[in-house]
């Protein structure tokens, strides 16, 4: 059994396309739906209890972030697998089944993540090399705005996603994992409130001698951003820059940690530029 795990915050009509693509949608697999609300106040809940009543729902009364949210509906899941699927997405005839069963006949398997589109068809970018000091110094530092090519091998820019395979880390808008890893692994770290928590969580488990899988055969929709959307610049760039050092400071050297923490004001500063620019019709390359 599958346990399909929901985070939702204040995108009721993306949330409806979403649960309504897993139940009419054909999947051979007996699934679950889960979805914990973290205080939405577009009235997600009352939709979901109306339109929706097979779902098992949680719904906060504050918003506690998105790992610690992924574990409360982990905490009452049934299924040997989990899977952490995004508010903003549409699966696909058989997307759970093909993936749960590639699981299933790979055990050493502890990640996976598939095809991921945007609403118009086209491919999303999402695989990446796990974090490092040079590529997360670009981001701080915004240069990827304007120079791209510094971050093609972090990006994974020439990656073939026509192709399974072994990846350092999958994006976390359909991230299956098995039960028994999350349990050995600990589940998400609460420390993160939101982003990196899926990236950490990869790191541990090759870590743990387990693979992280790219899976070329299941595709979904993603809207992209559209719960963290709502954040403006300045506070989203505050919550990205604490996750990254959480990040640093329990994967890399301490050293590499400091000088990482060094560019966070800067950060601040670049980050209020390139917001004034946007403003006024420059737009960067955005990757990260």
């Amino acid at each position: 059994m599958l346990s399909v795990i929901i985070v939702a915050w204040n995108v009721k009509d993306l949330l409806q396309q979403c649960l309504s693509s897993l139940f009419q949608t054909k999947q051979d697999i007996d699934f679950e739906v889960i979805v914990v609300d973290n205080a939405s106040s577009d009235g997600t809940v009352e939709m979901i209890k109306r339109d929706f009543p097979q779902v098992k729902l949680i719904a906060n009364q504050q918003n506690k972030g998105f790992a610690v949210a992924c574990r409360q509906g982990a905490d009452i899941a049934k299924g040997d697998y989990l899977l952490f699927l995004n508010d903003d997405t549409q699966v696909f005839d058989h997307s759970l089944d093909k993936t749960v069963k590639y699981l299933q006949q790979h055990p050493q398997v502890g990640v996976l993540g598939c095809g991921i589109l945007n609403p118009d068809g086209s491919r999303q970018l999402s695989v990446r090399k796990l974090p490092r000091l040079f590529d997360q110094l670009v981001v701080l530092s915004k240069l990827h705005n304007f120079f791209s090519k510094l971050l093609s091998n972090y990006l994974q820019l020439n990656f073939d996603y026509q192709k399974t395979q072994e990846v350092e880390q999958v994006m976390g808008a359909y991230f299956l994992t098995p039960k028994f890893v999350w349990q050995k692994l600990g589940g998400f770290d609460p420390e993160f409130y939101l982003w990196f928590e899926e990236v950490d969580y990869c790191a541990r488990a090759i870590g743990a001698g387990f693979k992280v899988i790219y899976f070329s055969e299941a595709e979904i929709i993603h809207q992209g951003g559209a719960s963290f959307g709502q954040l403006s610049a300045l506070p989203e760039q505050k919550i990205f820059n604490r996750s990254l050092l959480t990040y640093a400071r329990k994967h890399w050297r301490q050293w590499d940690y400091w000088l990482l923490s060094l560019f966070v004001p800067i950060n601040f500063v670049l980050t209020a530029i390139v917001a004034v620019m946007e403003k006024i019709g420059i737009k960067p390359n955005k990757h990260a």
